[in-house]
């Protein structure tokens, strides 16, 4: 189960126990720090809390301040600042150097929160929350939400006409960037800065190919939370001792049906693992006609060059855009030996792709570990 599977399921066994707990979420940062914006720390008022937002360094100061939110059941913007390069940061052994913003809220605001989330999960497509975090708008309320799904519809309000549009308008933009940040939105009257927040349901894994090396790649995806699903044209292989974790299995007649048979979308990452080379090259064929973002295919480079070639020759046209979504050997240069390791090399370089990145060492990578956010994102 993933972390964020996690903190969902403790929220919604609170509530229906009508315990308290406060959920704090990680809005803005700068600098260096171990967590982006949108991780997660739910505080029950007895018990250790589930999730983390700072490895360590200010998960105790978090969780004073959410006992306060329980106490008072009204939600608190508390940060901190650990930019500091003297003693005062790194005497106390923390593990960042950078500034940090934490939106902590009671039960009933977590109980929203899981709402959203759950609807992500189980509608399998993104949405976006806005929160207002500071408002000067006559009638928004501090908390206050809209969700808002990719096709631009919407549940909830912020409590101003004009807001809820301003806000729909900047969760659109943010969902086709698959990116979270704080925002500053026009009311009728006034503004309201707010934490507009891309809730991605977990990577969809289409692992074509139920043999021996699946097995691991199967359950490196089941440990990032990922939705593994196993295709094959054997059944045999496709069943739950064999892969345990595994979303789901597939089974087609033929190779070259599978993205019409499979659960398919833009969110996809595929993995082409069957050592046939016709019946790899039927899955690649049945792939490339679908809107999966990632298909790796297994084997050297020129075995792949030649399914290619072999696929042009059979009338398939293959564009840029066709060619780029294809890794192939899959996997990042680890110089991986065996299953186990060839799956964590798979696994890292679907991540390394996710967020564009070309996978190589952090030491000599220019500039900060993450991304900027863009200019202004972030303003106070």
């Amino acid at each position: 189960m993933s972390e964020i599977e996690d903190v969902l399921s403790a929220i919604e066994s609170l509530s229906q126990r009508g315990e308290r707990m406060a959920l704090a979420t990680i809005v803005a940062v700068r600098g260096s720090t171990y967590r982006r914006p949108g991780a997660r720390l739910l505080v029950p008022e007895e018990g250790a809390p589930i999730g983390n937002i700072s490895g360590g360094c200010l998960e105790g100061d978090v969780a004073d301040v959410a006992r306060l939110v329980m106490k008072e059941g009204v939600a608190r913007l508390a940060s901190w600042d650990l930019t500091a390069d003297d003693d005062a940061v790194w005497g106390l052994g923390l593990g960042c150097n950078g500034a940090i913003e934490v939106f902590v809220e009671p039960a009933d605001k977590a109980a929203e929160v899981a709402g959203a989330l759950r609807m992500a999960l189980e509608e399998e497509r993104p949405i976006s929350v806005v929160t207002v975090l500071e408002t000067t708008v006559p009638g928004v309320e501090y908390g206050a939400r809209l969700v808002v799904r990719p096709g631009g519809e919407t549940e909830g309000t912020l409590g101003d006409r004009q807001l809820d549009r301003a806000a729909a308008e900047a969760a659109l933009l943010l969902l086709a960037k698959e990116h979270s940040e704080v925002r500053r939105l026009a009311g009728t009257d006034g503004e309201v800065r707010a934490f507009v927040e891309v809730l991605e349901p977990p990577l969809r894994l289409l692992v074509c190919g139920a043999g021996h090396d699946a097995i691991p790649l199967v359950r490196a995806a089941t440990v990032l939370g990922w939705k593994a699903i196993v295709v094959d044209d054997r059944p045999g292989f496709l069943n739950e001792e064999r892969f345990p974790g595994a979303a789901g299995f597939v089974s087609v007649e033929r190779p070259d049906m599978a993205a019409k048979v499979a659960p398919v979308d833009e969110r996809t990452h595929a993995v082409v693992m069957t050592h046939n080379f016709l019946r790899d090259k039927d899955y690649l064929r049945s792939l490339l006609s679908s809107p999966a973002r990632y298909i790796a295919m297994l084997g050297p480079s020129a075995r792949t060059e030649r399914l290619i070639a072999e696929l042009r020759e059979e009338g398939v046209e293959f564009g840029e855009a066709e060619r780029a979504r294809i890794h192939g050997p899959a996997g990042l240069d680890l110089g991986s030996e065996g299953p186990e390791e060839i799956a964590q090399a798979i696994v890292a370089e679907i991540i390394a792709a996710r967020h564009g990145r070309k996978g190589g060492f952090l030491r000599e990578r220019k500039g900060p570990i993450h991304d900027r956010p863009p200019k202004g994102a972030q303003a106070r």
